[in-house]
């Protein structure tokens, strides 16, 4: 059994887009996927857990409803889809997860860093999590990229606390799922989803999942929710670069992911943990 969470973020949430907005007065539109994304997984029968981002929930409360509905679970995104090491945002988080707390009536145990911006000097946010009574976080990529990632992280669960986030510790309270990696003529990158499907043979990312499930432990998958619904994501001007990771191959992400989940077994972080899977 493996894993799947989607970060549920709107247009204006992905990091290279945030940079050339100049209003923040931004309307939603990838939330008027909700209905594909659900429709997608009951006909695969799968089950997600939906990270989201919490001011999309303030604009749209039946998101949660939809969500709950179909058996998924919610998750935690921040509000406002900041990155964890953003100058003076520690001092905002724990408000965040309250005000989480009180549009989801507590239901998130599990959170994931926007950009999967969890590291050394984020990881305060540990210790925040585990005083708002939450389980599990998946925001460790166990491999470096040019804006994230811890690459002598484990790359399968392990407890997780603040002191270091990098190694397994037994007196943990929050039990880390690190994103799927792989290893391309010896160097070790992401097959964990979002721009690595759309852009890696899927072999190779089906590959990934073997060799881990071989070992019996999950593969942690994510997808942003722009990716299942490119029709309702407007192309914003970027750099050629951002333009790339941003849009490359959008349009096939749901039929790729689709092969993926046919072929391996996917569910929500917590029906996962309640049936003692790890």
């Amino acid at each position: 059994m493996n894993l799947l969470g989607i970060d549920f973020e709107d247009w204006y949430h992905p990091e290279f887009i945030q940079r050339h907005l100049t209003t923040k007065d931004n309307k939603p539109t990838v939330v008027n996927g909700i209905d594909k994304i659900l429709e997608w997984l009951r006909k695969n029968e799968t089950y997600a857990t939906f990270f989201m981002v919490g001011e999309l929930l303030e604009s749209k409360p039946d998101l949660l409803d939809k969500i709950l509905a179909g058996g998924h679970e919610i998750g935690f995104h921040t509000m406002y889809h900041t990155r964890l090491d953003s100058p003076n945002f520690k001092e905002k988080f724990s408000d965040e997860i309250k005000k989480f707390d009180i549009l989801t009536s507590k239901k998130s145990k599990g959170f994931r860093a926007p950009t999967f911006s969890l590291n050394q000097t984020s990881a305060w946010a540990i210790d925040a999590l585990e005083d708002a009574g939450y389980q599990y976080d998946s925001s460790i990529v166990p491999a470096k990229t040019r804006l994230y990632g811890l690459p002598n992280a484990p790359t399968v669960p392990y407890r997780i606390n603040s002191k270091n986030i990098e190694k397994n510790n037994s007196e943990g309270k929050l039990l880390e799922f690190p994103l799927l990696t792989t290893k391309i003529f010896g160097r070790t990158i992401p097959a964990c989803g979002g721009f690595y499907l759309r852009l890696l043979p899927l072999r190779v990312i089906e590959n990934a999942i073997k060799n881990i499930n071989s070992n019996n432990f999950p593969a942690t998958f994510y997808i942003h929710s722009w990716e299942l619904t490119p029709e309702f994501m407007p192309k914003v001007p970027l750099s050629f670069l951002e333009n790339f990771v941003t849009y490359y191959n959008l349009g096939n992400t749901l039929k790729r992911l689709d092969r993926i989940i046919k072929k391996f077994k996917f569910t929500s972080f917590s029906r996962f943990i309640s049936q003692g899977l790890v």
